[in-house]
């Protein structure tokens, strides 16, 4: 490796770690946001705030927010969102390291949809990374056990299944879309998401249960401070941490920053325990590195 592509490697890393270190602490604050409100009206609140940051961005670096193809971009984005939406719903009731590890499941699955959709064969380093990822995840997230979902706590995995799908969409319908594009369609489709969940909740007007419980009931609330605080930090963060995503990927080969990528489940369990106290179990542990071990075979078997 010369000197050029190990300092862009470096760098990359250090856009990723700086990615991790974003989305770790503001989804830890969604727990939060799920005692007042609901999940469609934060992701309307948000989306209204990343959109007019997305704007400001526009004017201030001449970003490229326009499709070339409206019917690709419209539907990549609908898969993308209803992949947050399962997400951010996890969140009121899973760690952050337990629902990233159900949504890291996603190089997994682009497998699986590569081969059981579009016809690619799978080798046997891929099949067996397929079912490295799948022992991880039962370990990580122990379904059917007593804690802390039962077999609910599957959700996170569904999320990464729609994840992988999104991803598929955008190499396979939206070659030649700039990042910036992608990633407010993203926004503008969950924030759309949510004003149709918040005019269902309004018309159905089901019992809500109190605190996070409700979370995913719950309709149109007045927002109090720290929920508009809390909705505008995750809006911001989440802006940031594209964007250095997405720098990542042009400083360094796909196949590398896909690696580092994982970097977030350990960042996310850290900032769990630094902010709330929370500890993951032995077995856990375990599974997050089977995960990190499964998708670097991908990863690396791809390059």
């Amino acid at each position: 490796m010369s000197a050029t592509t190990l300092n862009r490697t470096r760098a990359a890393l250090l856009a990723v770690l700086g990615y991790a270190l974003l989305i770790g602490f503001t989804d830890n604050f969604v727990r939060l946001v799920a005692e007042e409100t609901g999940l469609w009206q934060f992701h309307a609140l948000r989306s209204a705030m990343g959109v007019v940051l997305f704007a400001l961005g526009a004017r201030l670096f001449g970003l490229d927010l326009a499709p070339k193809r409206w019917g690709p971009m419209i539907a990549r984005s609908a898969i993308h969102a209803a992949a947050m939406l399962v997400y951010f719903g996890c969140l009121a009731f899973l760690t952050v390291a337990q629902t990233a590890a159900g949504l890291f499941t996603a190089p997994i699955f682009v497998l699986l949809f590569s081969r059981f959709l579009f016809g690619h064969a799978l080798g046997p380093v891929r099949i067996a990374a397929v079912a490295l990822g799948f022992v991880g995840v039962v370990l990580v997230l122990q379904p059917g056990s007593q804690s802390p979902l039962g077999w609910a706590s599957l959700f996170p995995v569904v999320a990464g299944a729609l994840y992988a799908l999104g991803n598929l969409a955008t190499r396979e319908w939206c070659e030649g879309e700039s990042a910036a594009s992608l990633t407010l369609g993203f926004f503008v489709a969950l924030g759309l998401a949510g004003l149709v969940g918040m005019g269902i909740l309004a018309l159905w007007q089901p019992e809500v249960p109190a605190g996070a419980a409700g979370f995913i009931l719950r309709g149109w609330v007045m927002p109090s401070g720290m929920v508009l605080f809390w909705t505008f930090v995750q809006a911001l963060g989440s802006t940031l941490a594209v964007s250095l995503m997405v720098r990542a990927y042009q400083l360094a080969d796909a196949s590398r920053v896909s690696v580092f990528e994982y970097v977030i489940l350990p960042v996310s369990a850290l900032w769990s325990w630094i902010l709330w106290g929370q500890t993951i179990t032995a077995l856990a542990v375990l599974g997050m590195g089977l995960i990190v071990a499964a998708g670097t075979m991908i990863a690396v078997r791809n390059r």
